[in-house]
């Protein structure tokens, strides 16, 4: 799978690039893309999919995710459910000039720009936090802006409450070998996860034996192989929920054969049954509609 370079300029009258997404889910295309800037990605609810670096997975009700330079990622966007909104800040190292990241007060930044390299997810109260600063980054002005960027990347710095998404820096670097294979692995769960998925046809594909094809798989992806099926396979019943589909029929499309079983994958990935995940999900869109 071979990364596209994406070339990004500075807002008008600004050091850095802020953006800002709302759309219909079903309108962000696909692409897998590096670029010399860091990243930050914060969306603000919803679910969807992550790919950064070899990781890839699922979020749920947002998520805020800190991307180095050179890391081939795609869009948060991919695959979401209901109407996408993040808001999207790259920056280069040297946004501030070229020695700004070496003076002291920076310290703590630059531990976070060395983090970053493997890609870092934010929870908690971190992401929280942040769900309401970034709201009132886009109406500051540039000047404001920069201030409040600095702000954040303190912030960022010195909290705990972080995921290491790569065991090891994986900035445009990697094997393209290994790019190839979970492409493939990943197009043959998509292609069959409506029907039971045989563990050793997937080594096969990948040209290893079913147990270095585990240790392969959870090396790079930081999931097993059953987990990554199980939540591909959540996440698509969702969108079919949410098309008003019966629970019973959504179980078995989704290749789960057996309801009690989907029900209890579900909560474990969701935090909720199918049937309260559908309900939340139309008094949030109410809500939403009424404000």
């Amino acid at each position: 799978m071979k990364a596209e370079f994406e070339i990004i300029q500075p807002d008008e009258g600004s050091s850095f690039r802020i953006l800002h997404h709302k759309v219909s889910a079903g309108t962000f295309r696909w692409s897998y893309h590096y670029h010399p800037e860091y990243e930050i990605v914060l969306v603000f609810q919803g679910s969807g999919r992550r790919h950064v670096g070899n990781h890839l997975s699922y979020y749920t009700n947002g998520d805020l995710v800190m991307i180095g330079s050179d890391i081939p990622h795609s869009g948060f966007g991919y695959g979401a459910i209901g109407t996408h909104e993040e808001v999207v800040i790259q920056f280069k190292e040297n946004f501030l000039g070229d020695g700004f990241i070496r003076v002291q007060e920076m310290s703590a930044i630059k531990l976070l720009f060395e983090r970053s390299k493997q890609g870092i997810s934010f929870y908690g109260e971190t992401r929280e936090e942040l769900n309401l600063r970034f709201r009132k980054l886009l109406e500051l002005s540039h000047f404001e802006r920069l201030i409040e960027l600095l702000g954040i990347l303190q912030f960022l710095a010195k909290s705990t409450e972080y995921v290491l998404l790569n065991a090891s820096d994986i900035r445009y670097n990697f094997s393209l070998k290994d790019q190839e294979r979970l492409n493939k692995i990943y197009k043959f769960v998509e292609d069959n996860f409506r029907q039971e998925i045989d563990i050793q046809e997937v080594a096969d594909l990948s040209s290893l034996t079913i147990p270095a094809f585990c240790n392969y798989f959870k090396k790079n992806v930081n999931q097993t192989f059953t987990e990554f099926v199980n939540e591909y396979r959540i996440n698509q019943a969702c969108k079919m929920l949410l098309k008003g589909e019966d629970i019973t029929d959504v179980c078995f499309h989704c290749g789960f054969n057996n309801v009690s079983y989907f029900g209890r994958v579900f909560r474990e990935f969701k935090g909720k049954s199918p049937s309260q995940f559908r309900r939340a999900f139309i008094e949030e869109l109410n809500q939403s509609v009424s404000a």
